[in-house]
């Protein structure tokens, strides 16, 4: 017997309480989920007008990998949405590649196979300006807070958005002293439930695409313009082959995904929103350079995503026993005091010999890169090779027994031209010319 189709209905909106609900049907079950959107005076014309309406549909098929993912069908029902053409290569990106990790990590192969119901033919809009302020999407870590800098010193308007926000998100806003416009997303609990019973799936989603959808429907609820990402361009590296692609836990965060992403929202919202990553031409290496230029959020900042899923960040802000923290620790080795990193750590990460085994597939000496947002393996090799003779961090244990190592695998020819171009800005990013030409004096 085949697979029972995943159904998507046609989201619902109530602007008296801005609140959306979105329904799907996965065989004899059914889910909805509800946002509740911020609103404000103009929200109800807004909530009216043909480009909200586009928006909220591209978001129900969006927000449905979620659901989707409990079984994973091969055709996919969205009969019920108004969406373009050009929508159906966007979704079944979304889809596809948005979920390579989970395909990879369940063994389930789906590349090039999953058929997309619909008609796909909703006429493009009326092209329309849209207001010139921006939302900047803040996960309390150090890549949003140094937009966040940025544009500050290049004296843009802006707000932060965050969907569901908690410990350092709340807590970097706060410091900031910047208005942090959020929209909380209830997931259905009984897809939940399902995701942790047998003859179910359950895995990573592509986070990063469906915070975007939500905030393009506060952007349009609230006169914002442009919607602000904190994407590096190490994101567009995968981590592994499968199915006959690269599998990428950072997909929806590449620049492949942005300028996608970018087409489809200005599609939906009549050209009114702008899309794009104000920190695309920078390394990881680069980006915790301009970090360290300020200790203004050093005690409130985390990028430690074991401590936010175990705890909400309720607890500590780093674990130190994961890919992310252990990444995070090396980049900023070069470019901050040892006193200085171990006080925002509460350890020094890199003296810790259990760490050493996982530095190794960091830097490429092992194994794949891992499933989490970490930075390139050639990046994180050359910012050990970095460190390796600095007296703050060569007898650490983990320098100690990886440098020479290092030198053997990679040479320090290249490790040392690998470090000079992580500092160079790469030209590939989609800011818009204005934008980027305000910002640069501000970034050196």
């Amino acid at each position: 017997m085949s697979e029972p189709a995943f159904v998507i209905a046609a989201p619902q909106f109530d602007p008296a309480r801005g609140l959306a609900s979105f329904t799907y049907h996965l065989g004899a079950h059914s889910f909805t989920e509800t946002l509740a959107l911020p609103t404000g005076a103009d929200s109800h014309a807004q909530a009216h007008a043909p480009e909200f309406a586009r928006l909220l549909d591209l978001a129900a098929a969006v927000l449905g990998v979620s659901y989707y993912k409990l079984r994973a069908p091969f055709t996919i029902d969205l009969s019920a949405l108004t969406l373009a053409a050009e929508d159906r290569a966007f979704l079944l990106d979304v889809y596809e590649n948005g979920l390579g990790e989970f395909f990879a990590r369940n063994d389930l192969k789906r590349f090039g196979q999953i058929a997309l119901v619909g008609t796909f033919d909703a006429a493009p809009l009326e092209p329309l300006k849209g207001p010139e302020r921006a939302l900047i999407l803040i996960g309390g870590g150090k890549d949003s807070l140094v937009s966040l800098d940025l544009v500050e010193r290049a004296g843009l308007d802006f707000a932060l958005f965050a969907v569901n926000p908690k410990g350092p998100i709340l807590s970097s806003a706060e410091r900031s002293g910047r208005e942090l416009i959020a929209a909380t997303r209830t997931l259905d609990p009984e897809m939940i439930r399902l995701g942790k019973e047998p003859g179910y799936f359950n895995g990573h989603v592509p986070s990063t695409a469906i915070n975007s959808v939500i905030a393009a429907l506060a952007a349009q609820l609230l006169g914002y313009g442009a919607i602000v990402l904190s994407n590096e361009r190490s994101a567009s590296e995968g981590n592994l082959d499968f199915d006959g692609r690269q599998a990428n836990h950072q997909h929806s965060k590449s620049l492949d995904f942005e300028g996608a992403m970018q087409s489809a929202l200005s599609r939906a919202s009549a050209g009114k929103l702008a899309y794009f990553s104000l920190l695309r031409p920078y390394s990881e290496a680069r980006i915790a350079a301009l970090f360290a230029r300020s200790t203004r959020f050093d005690d409130v900042f985390s990028s430690c995503n074991r401590n936010f899923r175990l705890s909400g960040h309720d607890g500590v802000l780093w674990c130190g026993a994961c890919p992310k923290c252990h990444f995070v620790f090396l980049i900023f080795a070069p470019v901050m005091p040892r006193d200085r990193l171990v006080a925002i750590f509460g350890q020094n990460v890199l003296d810790n010999p259990a760490n050493i085994a996982p530095y190794r597939e960091l830097t490429g000496l092992a194994g794949h890169k891992p499933w989490e947002c970490v930075g390139e393996i050639l990046e994180a090799a050359a910012c050990l090779h970095q460190i390796a003779g600095h007296p703050d961090w060569r007898d650490t244990a983990v320098v100690s027994a990886l440098r020479d190592e290092l030198v053997a695998f990679y040479g320090t020819e290249r490790l040392e031209a690998a470090y000079a171009e992580l500092l160079q800005d790469s030209p590939a990013h989609l800011i818009p010319d204005e934008i980027a030409a305000r910002i640069a004096p501000h970034a050196h």
